[in-house]
C-alpha cells in the first residue's frame, strides 16, 4: 500500500512540475504576438488510485488576453494551484516513504 502511495505521489509531482512550466512559459511569452498558450488537463490513472497524468490542450482565445492569447490572471491562479498540488504530491510521498520505514523496521 505505502509503495503504491509512493508512486500516487510521484506521477502527482511531475504532473504538477510540468503544470507550472507550462504556466510559466504562457506568462514569459506574454507579450509574444501569435504565441498560442495550452491548458493543462488532469486525468487519473488507471487502475483509479495508481496517479494522475497530464495532457495540454489549446486554450480559446479571449477579448482579455493579451496579445499573446495568455490571460495573466488565468495564469497567476493556475500557477498557484499548482504549486499547492506540488506540495500536497511531496507530503503524500513523505507519508509514504513514513509508512513504509516504519513497516520495515517493523518487520525487522
Amino acid at each position: 500500500m505505502a509503495i503504491a502511495a509512493l508512486s500516487s505521489g510521484i506521477t502527482g509531482l511531475n504532473a504538477s512540475e510540468r503544470a507550472l512550466g507550462n504556466s510559466a512559459h504562457a506568462i514569459a511569452n506574454i507579450g509574444t504576438q501569435g504565441f498560442q498558450p495550452t491548458h493543462a488537463t488532469f486525468q487519473e490513472n488507471a487502475p483509479a488510485g495508481s496517479g494522475v497524468s497530464i495532457s495540454f490542450q489549446a486554450q480559446q482565445l479571449q477579448a482579455t488576453d493579451a496579445p499573446s492569447g495568455t490571460n495573466l490572471a488565468t495564469e497567476t491562479t493556475n500557477s498557484l494551484i499548482y504549486k499547492a498540488q506540488f506540495d500536497l504530491s511531496a507530503k503524500v510521498i513523505q507519508a509514504a516513504d513514513q509508512n513504509l520505514g516504519t513497516l520495515i523496521n517493523t518487520k525487522a
